[in-house]
């Protein structure tokens, strides 16, 4: 069903639209037209005024040509990371790649140009049955997913999401983590560094004690952890009296995830308790000041569900093979989740994203076109 080609030229024309996080007009603008044209009806929401963005998650409609046929929503994201100003996309035979001065962004807008190939097809082909389609194109999803936090899903009438934003098309994202973000701010008291550094508390020392016994990187199979120390320059011949540190903790185990975090907080306190100074009589300590927050919660579709089931079919029906797998990373499917839908992730052809050398496989690409168009013709004929 769908044209190989034409989707092909939509990707190259989206990836040279610039779309940093906040910064999705252009590509809004272009999908707004282009979903128009296909026969959908297309609003934009509000979520680009919450998180101070120059436009909010784009919402299309395309009515169904059975009736009874339960709707679904197909999302990609449209923004991308850093650095993806200016890109100038590189096709070979079998892909699509950076040239190596930006991200190619891909990430997401290869989700994006499947899901605009398919409402293209059915638009044109009167001859082809299906149920009614609902698309959320999500902004900020880099940033936290936040487009998708700020999408009112009430106003949707699909149950079901099928999120085109992972790598491989032979992979099917049924189990996704819980994710936990924190701040970090020790405290110690400055003194001056070569004259009394004996009267001071070094608050990198403490926070370098922590970090040492802390679990971090890959701590099971379920579960992770990750961290930066963010302070700008400081003079060396003041001990500092401040250490920030930023990071987070993620684990398919919401369980994991709680003792992972308790672990952290522990290591700080420990090493902050045994920073202690006594001057003229009095004790001094170090202190820890906590902020952390629940990014996004986990999700698990098992294997029966009947979106899972149709996403299955669908591959089997094209000779793809897909199973279901889990991974470490969040995506508006957890989001969607989260709010009452059952959403699953399928890939898209997505390599080393996030690089200066991501890349585009082409044949992932059209198995992933070919699964979702085959989805939404089974959907209507079950």
């Amino acid at each position: 069903m769908i044209n190989f080609e034409r989707m092909v030229g939509t990707v190259l024309d989206l990836v040279q639209l610039d779309s940093h996080s906040r910064e999705e007009g252009r590509v809004a603008e272009y999908l707004v037209r282009a979903l128009r044209e296909a026969g959908c009806e297309v609003t934009t929401d509000d979520a680009g005024k919450a998180v101070s963005g120059v436009t909010g998650n784009v919402i299309a409609r395309l009515p169904g040509r059975r009736p009874g046929i339960a709707p679904l929503l197909l999302s990609s994201h449209m923004d991308t990371v850093t650095p993806g100003r200016g890109v100038h996309p590189v096709r070979e035979t079998d892909r699509i790649r950076s040239d190596g001065t930006t991200i190619l962004g891909g990430d997401d807008k290869s989700g994006v140009a499947i899901i605009l190939e398919i409402v293209r097809c059915l638009h044109e082909r009167d001859d082809i049955v299906h149920g009614p389609l609902e698309i959320a194109f999500t902004i900020c999803e880099e940033i936290g997913l936040l487009g998708a936090k700020h999408l009112d899903v009430s106003r949707l009438a699909s149950r079901e999401a099928l999120v085109l934003d992972s790598s491989h098309a032979t992979r099917l994202v049924t189990r996704a983590p819980y994710a936990d973000r924190y701040t970090f701010r020790v405290h110690g008291r400055e003194a001056h560094a070569g004259i009394c550094p004996e009267r001071g508390i070094s608050a990198v020392r403490v926070a370098a004690q922590a970090i040492a016994a802390m679990p971090l990187g890959r701590i099971d199979p379920e579960t992770t952890a990750n961290l930066v120390i963010e302070d700008g320059p400081r003079p060396t011949n003041i001990v500092p009296n401040l250490c920030t540190i930023r990071g987070e903790a993620r684990s398919l185990s919401e369980e994991r995830l709680a003792r992972t975090m308790e672990s952290i907080r522990s290591c700080l306190a420990d090493a902050a308790a045994r920073a202690v100074v006594t001057l003229e009589g009095r004790q001094h300590r170090a202190w820890v000041e906590e902020t952390c927050e629940r990014e996004y919660d986990g999700y698990h579709i098992p294997d029966d569900a009947p979106l899972v089931r149709l996403v299955m079919s669908a591959a089997r029906a094209r000779g793809i093979p897909l199973e279901t797998v889990a991974i470490g990373g969040g995506s508006d499917a957890n989001v969607f989740n989260r709010k009452g839908l059952t959403a699953v992730n399928l890939g898209t052809g997505q390599r080393d994203v996030h690089t200066l050398w991501e890349w585009l496989d082409l044949a992932d690409f059209r198995r992933a076109g070919e699964i979702v168009a085959t989805c939404v013709q089974e959907r209507a004929a079950a």
